[in-house]
């Protein structure tokens, strides 16, 4: 069967904006749902990155301990690394990060599948005074991860009327093919005060308004229609069940193959997502998509040569966007150990219109830890030149010239970094070495 519109398959978004997004008060895995857009004709949407490993740490860290450790945490669950999230989310808490904090925390763990530590936060936000209707969602989002639907029915039976509990109602109805009772659930979601769960809602009406289109459509579209907005909302683990029972009727549709793999991959299964994105990549090997996705689950694996390939098909292919995939091959380029074709990649990156900071901080970090420091000062100069008002990029410039032993550059330079930013720590701590 063939598809009118393609399934939405994860685009990234970019680091430069990553960090907006950390004072979010995002109840579900808001991050996962902004890695999906969906693709229309064939075509990726384009616009958004998400900013992939580096190879060395990154020369500039800003801020208040728990905030900092907050926004950590979203750059890697932006990434797929839920385990460093969870890491840095939990930092965060230790910090004082609050409620905030502990509705992170509580995203990761249920991303990375851990019920008892969902379980354990959930207690600690009850204590810490989180609203009822919020703790009522995370505590049904919990039951129905883990299986105990009927739980998760009373629970939210019993609730007081509100977003979060026509929320809850719907995910509950989705799963059970109760599809009448899922839109009006969504209808009164959508009529609601909460900014958040309004998208979701938005986002899961899509799913239905897009296979009415299409009278004649067999159900499994819209089982799989309606799994990629779960997956779009971050509920991969709800999709993945109905993702299953199309693929045991259509064993060679490629978008649910693909969109199962994604899902996989993003809750911590590499080995399963293999399977899935390798029976995809069998249906269509030409398919940028699945050969970046390919790319990432080999990453994890650390198959780093077979991330590197798949990232050349993608590219080639004209997978979107580009940067992503270059700053992904970079990264797994080092892991491989060659850094020629790291540097490269790096290097193209900060050859790009617009290139933000970020690029040239990647390329800086990369030639300084290779030996090639000469490289890295000439490649911060060409940052400062392009961002002269950016405190990092100083810092960057900084960074070269003390490395390269040009310390009374270094010292006027990361001066103007403080000038700009006087919370810049790294900066800071540079010119104390001085």
């Amino acid at each position: 069967m063939t598809i009118s519109r393609s399934l939405a398959v994860p685009a990234l978004l970019a680091l430069a904006t990553a960090a907006l997004i950390g004072g979010f008060l995002f109840w579900q895995l808001d991050n996962a749902r902004s890695l999906l857009q969906r693709m229309r004709n064939e075509q990726t949407a384009s616009g958004t990155t998400l900013r992939a490993v580096t190879p060395l740490p990154s020369p500039v860290l800003h801020g208040d301990a728990a905030l900092t450790a907050l926004r950590s945490g979203d750059l890697f669950a932006l990434r797929g690394e839920w385990t460093e999230a969870e890491t840095e989310y939990r930092r965060s808490v230790d910090s004082g990060g609050g409620l905030t904090a502990l509705r992170k925390l509580a995203q990761a763990q249920l991303q990375r599948r851990d019920i008892n530590g969902a379980r354990e936060t959930l207690r600690s936000l009850r204590s810490a005074g989180a609203r009822d209707e919020d703790l009522v969602l995370l505590e049904s989002i919990i039951n129905l991860r883990s299986g105990a639907r009927e739980d998760a029915r009373r629970l939210l039976t019993d609730a007081a009327e509100s977003p979060q509990k026509q929320y809850g109602l719907s995910l509950l109805a989705i799963i059970e093919g109760r599809h009448d009772d899922a839109r009006a659930s969504l209808s009164a979601t959508l009529a609601g005060w909460e900014p958040t769960l309004r998208g979701y809602a938005k986002a899961l009406l899509a799913a239905y308004d897009e296979y009415d289109l299409f009278t004649d459509s067999p159900d499994t579209h819209r089982q799989t229609l309606l799994s990629r907005a779960l997956a779009d909302v971050g509920e991969c683990e709800l999709a993945l069940p109905i993702l299953a029972s199309v693929l045991a009727v259509q064993d060679d549709y490629r978008d649910a193959w693909t969109l199962a793999g994604y899902c996989q991959l993003t809750t911590e299964r590499p080995d399963e997502a293999k399977a899935s994105l390798e029976r995809a990549y069998a249906i269509d090997p030409q398919k940028p998509e699945i050969q970046y996705f390919l790319a990432r689950t080999f990453a994890k694996l650390g198959d780093h040569q077979a991330a590197i390939t798949y990232l050349k098909y993608a590219i080639e292919n004209g997978f979107t966007p580009a940067a992503e995939a270059k700053r992904l091959l970079a990264a797994e380029a080092f892991a491989a150990g060659d850094t020629t074709l790291a540097l490269q990649q790096l290097d193209e990156l900060t050859r790009t219109d617009g290139a933000g900071v970020d690029a040239f901080a990647d390329f800086v970090t990369a030639a300084l830890g290779t030996g090639k420091k000469e490289e890295a000062y000439a490649r911060a100069q060409t940052a400062v030149a392009a961002h002269p008002e950016s405190a990092s990029a100083h810092d960057l410039l900084g960074w070269a010239a003390l490395e390269t032993n040009r310390k009374d550059e270094a010292r006027t330079e990361l001066t103007k970094a403080l000038e700009l930013d006087p919370t810049l720590q790294s900066a800071r701590t540079r010119l104390d070495s001085l």
